[in-house]
C-alpha cells in the first residue's frame, strides 16, 4: 500500500501488484475500492498494476468537499497519480464506471496517455446507453441455466420501472460468464466496498460533457482497447462496439463466455488479450 496527495491534500491510496512498466488501473462501480479487481487473473504477472482506490473509499481518505466525487473532479486525482510515479506518460485500464474516468482523463490529457484498456465499460460520458432490447437480447444467452426463469422475470420487471431489492439480486447470475462458486464468492466478497454517498455524487450535474468528449477521443490516436463480454448484461457487447467507434485507433473484442467481470469467468483469455494490447 502506498499513498499520495491529491491535488487538494486529500490522501489517497494505491495497490502495487508484479513489477515491469505500470498500468493505473481504475475501478468501477461506480466509487467502488479496487480490491475487487485482485490482480486482473493475473496479468500482475505480465506488467505491473498500479490499483488506484478512488477518494472516499478503500484505504483512500474521505475528502472535504464531497462534491469531488463527481467524475470530471476525479480526473484530477488521476493526473495527481501520474505526477507521483514520475511518469510522462502512463497506460491506463478502466473497469466498469472507472471507464467514465477514464475517458475524461483522455479527453483533458490525451499527451498523457499511452495505451488505454476499457473493460466492459460504463458509457455515460460519452452518452451511449444500452437500449432495453439490447439488454433482454443478451440476457435470453442464458436460457438454458438453471436459475435463469427467476432472474429474467426480475429482469422484465426492473425494465417495466418495478425494480425491488430482491430483483436486483435476482439478476446477479447475468453479470458473470458461469454463476458458479468462484462466482458467487467474488460477488459476495463486494459487499461494502462501494462508498454510497460518493456513487450519489459521481453522475451528479456537471459530471459529463458528452459532446465534448466525443470530440476530444475522436482526435485520441494512441491504441485503445475496448473488451466486452458475450454475455455482460451491463454494457452489451453492441453498445461497447459503439463506444469503439469513437477513437480512431481502436480495437474492439469480445471475449466469449464471459460477463461484466471477464478476468473472473476466463482470466487466462483475459490476460492473453490485455496483455498482447498493453505490450
Amino acid at each position: 500500500m502506498t499513498y499520495f496527495s491529491a491535488h487538494d491534500g486529500t490522501e489517497l491510496a494505491y495497490h502495487v501488484f508484479g513489477e515491469g512498466v505500470p498500468v493505473v488501473c481504475l475501478p468501477g462501480g461506480p466509487m467502488q475500492d479496487s480490491v475487487y479487481l485482485g490482480e486482473l487473473g493475473g496479468l500482475s504477472s505480465r506488467r505491473q498494476l498500479v490499483m488506484l482506490d478512488l477518494r472516499g473509499t478503500g484505504r483512500s481518505a474521505i475528502p472535504e468537499d464531497a462534491g469531488s466525487y463527481r467524475c470530471d473532479r476525479l480526473v484530477d486525482d488521476v493526473e495527481a497519480l501520474r505526477e507521483h510515479l514520475g511518469r510522462e506518460r502512463v497506460d491506463l485500464l478502466a473497469h466498469c464506471a472507472g471507464a467514465n474516468v477514464a475517458a475524461s482523463y483522455v479527453a483533458r490529457y490525451p499527451e498523457r496517455v499511452g495505451r488505454l484498456a476499457l473493460i466492459t465499460p460504463s458509457t455515460w460520458a460519452v452518452g451511449l446507453q444500452a437500449t432495453g432490447e439490447s439488454r433482454r437480447e443478451v440476457a435470453l444467452l442464458r436460457k438454458d441455466e438453471p436459475w435463469f426463469d427467476a432472474a429474467f422475470a426480475a429482469l422484465e420487471a426492473i425494465q417495466a420501472g418495478n425494480a425491488t431489492d430482491d430483483g436486483w439480486r435476482a439478476i446477479d447470475p447475468f453479470f458473470y460468464g458461469r454463476w458458479d462458486a468462484a462466482a458467487q464468492a467474488h460477488h459476495a466478497a463486494q459487499d461494502g466496498h462501494r462508498n454510497d454517498e460518493a456513487a450519489a455524487v459521481f453522475g451528479g450535474d456537471g459530471a459529463f460533457d458528452p459532446d465534448a468528449t466525443r470530440a476530444a477521443l475522436a482526435t485520441f490516436g494512441s491504441p485503445v482497447l475496448l473488451l466486452a463480454g458475450e454475455t455482460d448484461l451491463n454494457t452489451p457487447p453492441d453498445v461497447v462496439a459503439e463506444f469503439a467507434g469513437l477513437f480512431p485507433n481502436a480495437e474492439f473484442v469480445v471475449q466469449p463466455g464471459a460477463g461484466h467481470f471477464p478476468w473472473v469467468d476466463d482470466a487466462e483469455r483475459f490476460v492473453a488479450t490485455t496483455a498482447t494490447f498493453l505490450g
